[in-house]
């Protein structure tokens, strides 16, 4: 396969947060076939395992990219997408669901997940558990991994609760034991 930005280089194999993903040696793009960037980002934050973001939700919104990058895995060509709200554009294909992200892109979209996950935990706490819990009869993922997803938003309560309501927390020290 070759770099859709490089397009003449060779993409090598790696596993990136142990996930088996092809990169460019030369730009240090990488290209994710489908549901690996969603494993990558889980590996990366498991906090934030939970929080995930459908690429492919709405297609009427894909942009040819303006270097009309074609698909390491089958030539067609590229599409850029936004990555939820973030403003960081991705290229994905429309085919085979892969999706190549530039040097460091990756890095923005785990901190921008980092921060969308606490103000969602912050402003939307009950929303997400119920939408996780729904989601372990509906998926879309493997029964365990929608498990694991709840079981993150859980963890956050034991966050939530302090921050937010300092003086229940005072109560339940007071209580005898």
């Amino acid at each position: 396969m070759n770099c859709p930005n490089c397009q003449e280089t060779k993409l090598a194999e790696i596993i990136f947060n142990k996930v088996g993903v092809n990169y460019c040696p030369k730009c240090l793009g990488l290209w994710f076939e489908q549901d690996e960037l969603r494993k990558a980002k889980d590996e990366k934050d498991q906090d934030f395992n939970w929080l995930d973001i459908d690429l492919w939700s709405d297609q009427t919104k894909f942009q040819l990219g303006e270097g009309q990058k074609a698909c390491p895995k089958n030539g067609v060509p590229l599409y850029e997408a936004g990555y939820g709200d973030s403003g960081i554009k991705v290229d994905v294909c429309e085919q085979c669901h892969g999706v190549w992200l530039d040097r460091g892109e990756f890095k923005k979209i785990a901190q921008y997940l980092k921060n969308k996950g606490n103000d969602e935990m912050l402003n939307n706490y009950l929303a997400n558990l119920a939408e996780e819990a729904k989601e372990i009869f509906t998926g879309p993922e493997t029964l365990k991994e929608e498990l694991a997803d709840f079981a993150a938003v859980i963890k956050f309560f034991n966050y939530k609760l302090p921050i937010q309501h300092p003086y229940l927390m005072e109560l339940i020290k007071s209580l005898p034991k």
